[in-house]
């Protein structure tokens, strides 16, 4: 995974992956979006997310979906 959106470590959140520079678990675009949220939404209740952030993981978790359906 790209650091540059998303980081993991031992000393924030006990490892559970974040988005770079916030305490925001990666976790939480996902619950939201599942839950009929936008992301326009995601960005307003986490303001220290950005959007490219988002885009980029999600860009990042639909590759690796395809590629685990192939």
């Amino acid at each position: 995974m790209d650091r540059q959106y998303v980081t993991s470590s031992s000393d924030v959140l006990s490892g559970t992956p974040v988005f770079t520079g916030t305490r925001v678990p990666v976790r939480l675009l996902v619950e939201a979006l599942s839950a009929g949220d936008s992301i326009d939404d995601f960005l307003e209740g986490f303001p220290s997310v950005s959007r490219e952030q988002v885009l980029s993981f999600l860009a990042f978790a639909e590759e690796v979906a395809g590629a685990e359906s192939r």
